[in-house]
This record gives structure tokens, C-alpha cells and sequence, in this order.
């Protein structure tokens, strides 16, 4: 079967442009304030240009999850020294980042966009869980000999994303040894 897309061929520049947009104001307003007519304005795109595309401003969010436009590089664990110290300070970074009060609102944003829409909630998961770098940095330490091979990667990976985004969400700010404490319980067993 040929399935064809009504309308105008997506131009690169312009979907681009909505998706920059889009994480802007999502940034600057969160999603309860973002509206389809404050990205065309945004993105100098007409409105009937993002509805062709996108039926709603949650399909919009979840594709800037998906592109990497949304979450910024702070996501991504450093992989020089041993896991441990690398996931502490990891931790550590990722808290204060998270727990700045602009980027705080981004991720309860986020959790609002995830409650609208299931595929802006898999598509979180996928970033900051199953599918993460996270899992991706302890498999190169397993293969590094550094984790046992028996450890359950995706499990951490979402303890870790699961503290982080109950700070967030419950406003707590984290003791200064959380990161340590939090690295150990979850993945200290794990250690070689």
C-alpha cells in the first residue's frame, strides 16, 4: 500500500525551527502554557504548518524528546574514570542542574506532558530509562569488568532517574552526600 502525506513536503528548515521553538517555550513557559500559536510565532511558521504535522502540541513535545532537543547534554554520564566516581559525579551535576528552579519546572513540565499524552511518557522512558545512556555507560562498564554482569542495568538506570525526578517533583533539595549514598545502595552490590 503507497501512503501518501497530504499537503506540502515537510521542509527540513522549518521542522527544525518548530522543534527549537518548541523546547524554547517549553523552557521559558512549561507545557500548561505552551500553545501551538506561541511555537508558529516562535518558529515563523504558520499554525496550519505544525498541525500538518504534529495533531498536537503533546506530538510536538514527545518528537523533541525523541530528536534530543529537549534534554539538554547534561544527560549524558562521563565515561572517563572508574563507573562509580563517574556516576557520582554524574548524580551530583544532574541534581543541581534538575534542581534549579527554571529546570525544575521543565521536568514537572514534563511529567504534566507525559500524564497528556502516552507516547510523551514513552518516549521519557526510553530517554531516561530502558534505552538510556545511563544503561549505556554501565553496559561499557560491565564490559569494562568494572559491573558484574549480573546487574540488572535497566533497574539502575530508572533508580537513578526515579530519585532525580522525586526531588523534582516533591522540591527537595538533596543532601550533600545523596549522590554517594544513592550510587552505593543501587549500584555498589554490583561493583567488581
Amino acid at each position: 500500500m503507497n501512503e501518501r502525506r497530504r499537503g506540502a513536503v515537510r521542509s527540513e528548515a522549518a521542522h527544525r525551527s518548530i522543534l527549537e521553538a518548541t523546547a524554547a517555550l517549553f523552557a521559558e513557559k512549561g507545557y500548561d502554557h505552551l500553545t501551538i500559536e506561541g511555537i508558529a510565532a516562535r518558529a515563523h511558521v504558520g499554525k496550519q504548518t505544525i498541525y500538518r504535522w504534529w495533531p498536537s502540541k503533546a506530538e510536538v513535545v514527545a518528537e523533541c524528546l525523541l530528536e534530543g532537543v529537549l534534554l539538554p547534554y547534561q544527560f549524558m554520564p562521563p565515561t572517563g574514570a572508574p563507573v562509580r566516581d563517574d556516576m557520582v559525579d554524574w548524580l551530583r551535576g544532574l541534581n543541581a542542574f534538575v534542581t534549579g528552579e527554571q529546570h525544575a519546572e521543565l521536568f514537572r513540565s514534563l511529567v504534566a506532558a507525559a500524564m497528556d499524552n502516552a507516547d510523551v511518557g514513552r518516549m521519557l522512558r526510553a530517554k531516561l530509562g530502558d534505552e538510556s545512556v545511563m544503561v549505556q555507560r554501565l553496559q561499557a562498564a560491565v564490559d569494562a569488568g568494572q559491573v558484574r554482569s549480573d546487574a540488572p542495568l535497566q533497574e539502575v538506570s530508572e533508580a537513578f532517574a526515579g530519585m532525580l525526578a522525586l526531588r523534582v517533583l516533591s522540591r527537595a533539595p538533596a543532601e550533600p552526600d545523596a549522590a554517594e549514598r544513592m550510587v552505593d545502595a543501587v549500584l555498589g552490590p554490583y561493583l567488581t
